[in-house]
């Protein structure tokens, strides 16, 4: 897989950090445990997947090499790597159902930081400006996403890099014995 771009630099560490994303082309098997012990860790379930209750956040499945493929179809997928480790994904899907202002050209994009080591050192920051650059060469002009009302941590990471929200889904997931909005986001892009 070509590398297709790589940041070098230190951030509050004398220790400098490789950064870089790979378009997935080929499912493999190591790629397919990363993501499914991403899906199924505990802290991550409550912010990357919706649930209607304590059940369902409880629920673990296993993603397929088949189901990575289909999802392919519909997804650009890159990964996230951090000095030589996958560390994560990214994703877009070009005008899906789901998006909350029906805008055709409008990307619906999505992060996981799936591991521990690879959180709080601005690499979302850096894998979000490298997604929007590779929607920006589509030729989109506009990104929406969803954010859990909970993950403030994420929201303010939007609203720095200028995505304004445009509405609350109401009762969207539940966490923390109580059901929570989806906060949907968008930005234009220059």
């Amino acid at each position: 897989m070509p590398i297709l771009l790589n940041i070098n630099r230190t951030k509050g560490t004398d220790h400098p950090m490789d950064i870089y994303f790979t378009k997935l082309i080929e499912p493999n098997t190591a790629i397919i445990e990363s993501m499914n012990q991403w899906e199924n860790n505990p802290d991550l379930i409550r912010l990357t997947r919706p649930n209607k209750n304590q059940e369902e956040l409880d629920l673990r499945g296993t993603l397929t090499f088949l189901d990575l493929k289909q999802r392919l179809e519909h997804h650009h997928i890159y990964l996230i790597h951090l000095n030589n480790q996958l560390i994560g994904e990214m994703n877009y899907m070009v005008d899906p159902k789901h998006l909350y202002k029906k805008e055709k050209g409008t990307a619906w994009i999505g992060i996981t930081i799936g591991e521990s080591e690879g959180r709080g050192k601005g690499i979302g920051l850096e894998a979000i400006n490298y997604l929007e650059h590779q929607v920006r060469k589509e030729g989109l002009n506009r990104i929406e996403l969803g954010v859990f009302e909970f993950n403030t941590n994420a929201r303010k990471l939007y609203q720095k890099l200028g995505y304004k929200e445009i509405g609350r889904i109401a009762d969207f997931t539940y966490w923390n014995s109580r059901m929570w909005s989806d906060i949907r986001m968008e930005k234009y892009l220059k």
